[in-house]
C-alpha cells in the first residue's frame, strides 16, 4: 500500500493524498509501518529503496539524494550504521563504517583532486592512524591523527627527497624527530615551527 493512497472504507473509493513521509511502495507490518522491502520518495526529492524494520530505515539500502550524492550500504534505526559506500556530488568517495550517521571506524576516502586516506575515523573526522597519500606528487603521510590533523607520532615520505620520522603537531613536524635524506645523510634534533617554517636545533650525520 502507497502513503498516499487512502481507502475510504465506507464509500469503497480511493483517493490520493501526499503523506507528510512523502510516497512509498512497499511491504508493511501490522501496524501499518513500513517493515521489510519498500521504495520511498521523500517530499524534498530524496528517493531511498531497502529494508525497514518498524518505520524506519534498517537493513541493506541505498539512498539517493537530490544533488547528485548517494549511499550505499547498512542502516540501523534510520541512521547509516554499518558498512557502507557514499558518493559525493563533487566525485569524492567514503567507502567503510558508519555510526549513528557519522564516518567511524575504519574507512577508506578518495579526494576530488586524487588525494587518498586509508585509516580511521571519528565523527567525520580523520582519527587515529591512518596514512594520506598525495595524488600528484605521491608524498604519504604514515601515523598517528587528532580531529582530522597529523598530531603526535607519524612520518612522512617524499619520494627521492627525504622522510621525516617524529612528533608532529597541527600537521606539522614539531618536537623530536629526524629527517632522512636520499642522497645518505640525517637530521636529528627538536624541531619548532616559526612563521610556518620548520626549524631544526639538531645536528647533521651521514645515514
Amino acid at each position: 500500500m502507497s502513503d498516499c493512497e487512502e481507502i475510504e472504507s465506507e464509500s469503497e473509493e480511493v483517493s490520493i493524498q501526499k503523506s507528510p513521509l512523502g510516497e512509498y511502495e512497499g511491504d508493511r507490518n501490522e501496524a501499518g509501518e513500513r517493515h521489510g522491502q519498500g521504495n520511498a520518495v521523500l517530499p524534498n526529492g530524496d528517493s531511498y529503496q531497502g529494508a525497514y524494520v518498524n518505520g524506519k530505515r534498517s537493513g541493506q539500502g541505498t539512498y539517493k539524494f537530490k544533488n547528485g550524492a548517494r549511499y550505499i550500504g547498512e542502516w540501523y534505526m534510520g541512521l547509516k550504521h554499518g558498512q557502507g559506500i557514499f558518493y559525493y556530488p563533487d566525485g569524492s568517495k567514503y567507502e567503510g563504517s558508519w555510526v549513528d550517521d557519522q564516518m567511524q571506524g575504519h574507512g577508506f576516502y578518495t579526494y576530488p583532486n586524487g588525494d587518498t586516506y586509508d585509516g580511521e575515523w571519528l565523527k567525520h573526522h580523520r582519527h587515529g592512524q591512518g596514512t594520506y597519500t598525495y595524488h600528484d606528487s605521491g608524498s604519504q603521510y604514515i601515523g598517528s591523527w587528532i580531529m582530522g590533523k597529523m598530531e603526535s607520532a607519524g612520518e612522512i615520505i617524499h619520494l627521492n627527497h627525504y622522510r621525516y620520522k617524529g612528533n608532529f603537531v597541527n600537521n606539522n613536524p614539531s618536537g623530536p624527530g629526524k629527517f632522512v635524506f636520499y642522497i645518505g645523510y640525517e637530521q636529528h634534533g627538536e624541531f619548532l615551527q616559526i612563521d610556518q617554517t620548520v626549524v631544526s636545533s639538531g645536528k647533521n650525520t651521514r645515514a
